[in-house]
């Protein structure tokens, strides 16, 4: 049987955890994606800590406005910044189960562009 929309991605995201893993060298940069926003955190599977996070949500995002693609170019050029201040240069990208494209490319390719390796 199909799935609905919803069990496709999580089964997507539960293959691609499978996977990927963050270690302390070489965090995972996992994204959430909901409707209105997007959320980005830089984790150290092996100690369980988020190292660094960014969203929409915060005030000087919400504050510049402009459309959902911008807006997840901003959390992806903050999150990098935040992380190369950590002195993390080297992430693995996990996408939580949305497909690579529209707000999820945008904040990665932002990312990227900010300096961090994915």
């Amino acid at each position: 049987m199909k799935g609905s929309r919803k069990e496709l991605t999580r089964r997507r995201h539960m293959r691609i955890r499978r996977r990927v893993t963050g270690t302390t060298e070489r965090p995972r940069l996992a994204v959430f994606r909901s409707n209105q926003n997007i959320y980005a955190q830089v984790i150290d599977d092996t100690q369980h800590h988020t190292l660094a996070a960014a969203s929409t949500l915060e005030a000087g995002i919400r504050e510049q406005g402009g459309s959902t693609q911008a807006a997840s170019a901003l959390v992806g050029k903050l999150i990098a910044e935040r992380s190369l201040d950590k002195g993390i240069k080297q992430v693995v990208f996990d996408r939580g189960g949305k497909l690579y494209h529209g707000r999820v490319a945008a904040l990665a390719e932002a990312a990227r562009e900010a300096g961090l390796s994915l």
